[in-house]
């Protein structure tokens, strides 16, 4: 098994997703491996959706090795195809999440609605809208970009 990552043993068992990849707590699983565990999600969007998380806890996306945030990428992919065999939506989103527990985890979920991914399925509300935020202007968008891409070196 991968070693405890950036939280040490005590966040390994307080961790809910920490106890999922070990067994502790039952899940759905549907890919075990020695770096990463996937796992039906039990409120699922849609039909197939899967959660993916790595062994070792990282608290968020940001933490990940490059190589193990790469594996989960592809390991993404791979559960993407079998998704589209087996539930043939138009596509598959995969989305690194982390707000509602503090273990890294991807959500990969077939997609048949454009509000699958921002989760309408959550809300009680049938007649809730939404709108896109506004634009902002140019010039601040230019010097966003700037910044980023020099703390990047690129």
């Amino acid at each position: 098994m991968a070693d405890s990552g950036s939280g040490g043993q005590d966040a390994r068992e307080d961790c809910l997703f920490c106890r999922i990849a070990d067994g502790t707590v039952p899940s759905y699983s549907v890919y075990a491996g020695d770096n990463l565990y996937a796992f039906l999600d039990i409120h699922p969007i849609r039909p197939g959706h899967l959660q993916l998380i790595p062994r070792a806890h990282y608290p968020y996306f940001d933490d990940l090795p490059p190589p193990l945030a790469a594996e989960m990428v592809h390991l993404g992919q791979r559960l993407a195809a079998i998704l589209k065999e087996l539930y043939e939506p138009p596509r598959v989103g995969f989305a690194f999440t982390g707000a509602d527990v503090p273990h890294v985890h991807a959500h990969v979920v077939p997609l048949h609605d454009q509000y699958d991914l921002t989760s309408r399925s959550y809300i009680v509300e049938p007649d809730v809208t939404f709108r896109l935020p506004p634009t902002p202007p140019e010039a601040e968008l230019r010097k966003t970009a700037e910044r980023i891409r020099m703390v990047l070196g690129e």
